[in-house]
């Protein structure tokens, strides 16, 4: 029996080896698979930090809003409570309002970038996210918020936001895109005809600059109640500031305007007000736009216009608060209306040149405005 035992411990010795070579024959080719993706641009190594699967995010923050020095803190514990990667935090300037943050976050490999702040925050972290495939997200602060009311996200709550963040859905958006044609000189910078406002070309050409806008961007009347909007009163009382500073203009003088929308044939109005929209909610829940969908690849016209004085806004408002019912006026005869209709591109022309706005930030006086839509171009993390 002896020899028997030694036969065993010989067929043991030999698995043993057999195993061995087995698993590190396993190995060099799982070593050498690994090699070719890195080589061929694929996937990194399992083993290496860089495969985390866990998202990194970026914050770009407005210092200048209440409360949004201390959100790092609060930003940095949530994501630690939920055993997330560190996130990245940068903050906006003066000179650079956060599209640059937003492209240096990008290249350090974010995969979802925060808008902190007030409406011009994400405008700016939106116009650097357009394209990128990569989800924006919201954690409002400030006035207006008007983007993440339109998207139902939580406002004055950053840690119910914070949820959305790290919980969230991804849900593709249309973004507009408005550019000045033609700007108004001042009054006075023609000798000898101060009340003469002439077209100006942009500095680059009338294919100048684009701005973004996620909501309303507009011409007239609501552009000058922007305009005039004290900053104090903003801090104070928040959006009813703007409705402040309208009454100064309850008065104003009816633009004349030329319209074209598409490809369709110009029209002439007397209005107070274009407004051209990605989606229709304002604040205190105001729908201007019902029909509008930040989805849905057109931009909805609103055309605002109203006479009679304050017995005209007066019913001009009240259009403005039933239409957020689903309930329109239709008579035609109507001192204070507005006209809807639909567009992929708008153009206005206006005599004598009027304030033109993006969600809230004010262009300066145009002359000529074209605003387009830019389908699905933005990815928003939303509830």
């Amino acid at each position: 029996m002896r020899w028997e035992l030694w036969l065993a411990f010989a067929a043991l010795a030999v698995a043993l080896v057999a195993l061995v070579l087995v698993l590190s024959l396993r190995a060099q080719q799982e070593r050498q698979r690994r090699a070719v993706e890195r080589a061929a641009g694929g996937a990194p190594d399992a083993e290496g930090p860089e495969d985390d699967p866990r998202e990194l995010v970026a914050f770009v923050a407005n210092p200048s809003k209440p409360g949004v020095p201390a959100l790092e803190a609060t930003v940095r514990a949530t994501f630690a409570e939920a055993a997330l990667p560190a996130p990245l935090w940068l903050e906006t300037t003066i000179e650079d309002p956060g599209v640059g943050q937003t492209r240096a976050a990008l290249a350090r490999g974010a995969d979802v970038v925060v808008a902190v702040g007030g409406d011009g925050t994400v405008r700016a972290v939106a116009e650097a996210m357009v394209g990128s495939g990569r989800p924006m997200g919201l954690v409002p602060v400030g006035t207006g918020n008007l983007l993440a009311r339109n998207l139902d996200l939580p406002v004055g709550d950053a840690r119910a936001a914070l949820r959305v963040v790290i919980a969230g859905a991804d849900r593709p958006v249309d973004v507009g895109w408005a550019r000045v044609l033609r700007w108004a000189e001042k009054p006075g910078e023609v000798p000898g005809d101060e009340d003469r406002i002439p077209p100006v070309t942009p500095p680059d050409g009338p294919g100048g600059k684009e701005h973004i806008f996620l909501v309303i961007a507009g011409l007239g009347f609501d552009a000058a109640m922007v305009a005039d909007a004290d900053d104090v009163l903003k801090a104070k009382v928040g959006w009813m500031a703007y409705f402040v500073a309208g009454i100064r203009h309850l008065h104003g003088r009816r633009m004349r305007a030329t319209i074209q929308l598409d490809d369709r044939p110009p029209v002439d109005a007397r209005l107070r007000s274009l407004m051209i929209g990605n989606c229709g909610r304002l604040p205190g829940g105001i729908t201007l736009l019902p029909d509008a969908v930040i989805d849905d690849g057109v931009l909805d016209v609103a055309a605002v216009d109203t006479r009679g004085g304050i017995v005209g806004w007066a019913q001009l408002f009240g259009e403005v608060v039933m239409q957020g019912f689903g309930v329109r006026n239709e008579l035609p005869a109507k001192i204070g209306r507005i006209d809807h209709t639909r567009a992929r591109r708008v153009r206005v022309r206006v005599e004598g040149g009027e304030q033109a706005q993006v969600d809230g930030d004010v262009l300066g006086q145009a002359v000529e405005l074209e605003c387009r839509v830019d389908p699905g171009a933005l990815v928003v993390r939303t509830a």
